[in-house]
């Protein structure tokens, strides 16, 4: 399979599950008016006459999902707040009630500090007759943060940046971002008490704990932090750790219980996105296998089984009809030891591509959904059986580039880098494997 043909079917399985997973037409569908109600799912839920209806967010696909709820609640709906990433604020079409602030991801700024206070201090001004549409999608641990009394931005940011370059998972990661913040473990919900909560959620993290969303804005905290925080006691991180974090994650914490939250409905995430791919495959003509959705590990160890699988099927030795597209989807982790340019994405693709070199009639990608794979810049990456003789040619080594994670250098000298810019779509990674 040659490189053009893969990159284009790549792109249109691609685009196909963007558009399955659109943030506003995901909202529509899951939440509508009836009468003086909402209907959310099977459940209806009566508006008070003299209240108010808000909406308030957080995340990367926060813009989109505010705009569904506009166009689901009209009039009903009276003002807001979301909080996105930098870059995603100005949507196609503006927003009619809603406010949009910008902040700062991966690592939390002062943009992020601002934001977690403005949406407190609105969600203070609600009454017990108003209703929150809570907007959470991923991305938002670091967008909006309040830290708790010892802890500074620094502090935040140190950490963050310390346990991301230790490859920790997001699970352990938003385990010490709740313990250090006001807005996260349900500490906006307790804020927006005593009006009540609508959650309406695109999940990016596997198996969707709400908790661990976004760090869980509006939900109660995950009672086993303290196995996560025990666990990372025991890696090299935690020295590195600032003092007033290690002391602040030493503390027992007991959280007041949230009352008010009536509903919380996961309205996206990776396996809807695989499945999507299903459809979208067999429109190109490949025979779609699904093999999970909840795929996780170092990238590389994944790209060698991914690459086995490919492999086998491309040699007749599964029982996948031909021409295949092998589906799964999920988020890997990096353990970064070089100083080069990538993320997780591409590191997949990356190794990927140094395990089937030589193989004809296999194409294997790997694509952050949200576009924003990292410090690469771009989605992920395609890879094909001559992508390493390509990169060799061009006078560079392939092994000494992922040695260094460099591997937004890897991919595009071997013409597969994918750049499709930030999508406003955030749930996890989708992984395809061509096979003709």
């Amino acid at each position: 399979m040659n490189l053009e043909r893969a990159r284009s079917d790549i792109d249109a399985i691609f685009q196909s599950v963007l558009r399955a997973l659109d943030p506003a037409t995901r909202v529509q569908d899951a939440i509508a008016l009836d009468d003086s109600a909402i209907r959310v799912g099977d459940a209806r839920y009566e508006l008070n006459e003299h209240g108010r209806v808000v909406v308030l967010g957080v995340g990367k696909s926060a813009v989109g999902m505010a705009r569904g709820v506009e166009d689901a609640l009209g009039s009903y709906l009276s003002d807001g707040l979301v909080v996105t990433k930098r870059g995603l604020g100005t949507a196609e079409r503006a927003l009619r009630h809603t406010a949009v602030r910008e902040a700062s991801h991966p690592v939390p700024n002062e943009s992020s500090i601002e934001a977690g206070e403005e949406l407190l201090r609105r969600a203070g001004l609600l009454g017990e007759r108003d209703l929150a549409i809570v907007v959470i999608s991923g991305g938002g641990s670091a967008l909006i943060e309040a830290p708790i009394d010892g802890i500074s931005l620094d502090d935040f940011k140190t950490t963050t940046s310390l346990l991301l370059k230790a490859g920790a998972d997001i699970s352990t990661l938003n385990a010490v971002r709740r313990r250090l913040s006001r807005v996260k473990a349900g500490g906006l919900a307790r804020a927006i008490a005593p009006a009540n909560v609508i959650n309406l959620i695109l999940s990016d993290v596997l198996g969707n704990p709400l908790n661990v969303i976004a760090s869980g804005p509006t939900v109660a905290p995950d009672l086993n932090d303290h196995d996560q925080i025990n666990r990372l006691r025991s890696r090299d991180v935690w020295r590195s750790l600032p003092q007033a974090v290690r002391d602040a994650l030493d503390q027992d914490t007991i959280d007041e219980p949230i009352t008010n939250v009536l509903a919380s409905v996961v309205i996206g995430d990776a396996a809807a996105a695989a499945n999507a791919a299903i459809d979208a495959a067999a429109r190109q003509g490949y025979k779609p296998l699904l093999l999970g959705a909840e795929f996780t590990g170092e990238a590389r160890e994944f790209a060698h089984f991914w690459s086995e699988l490919a492999r086998a099927t491309r040699l007749g030795a599964s029982s996948a009809e031909r021409p295949a597209c092998l589906i799964g989807a999920g988020e890997t982790t990096v353990t970064v030891r070089g100083d080069g340019i990538g993320g997780r994405n591409t590191e997949m693709a990356a190794a990927a591509a140094l395990e089937i070199d030589g193989i004809d009639g296999v194409a294997i990608a790997s694509l952050a959904t949200d576009g924003d794979d990292g410090v690469s810049e771009a989605a992920g990456g395609v890879v094909v059986g001559d992508s390493v003789s390509r990169l060799r040619e061009a006078g560079l080594d392939p092994g000494a580039l992922l040695a260094e994670n460099d591997t937004r250098a890897f991919l595009e000298a071997t013409g597969g880098l994918i750049i499709t810019g930030q999508t406003g779509v955030n749930v996890n990674d989708l992984y395809l494997a061509l096979i003709v």
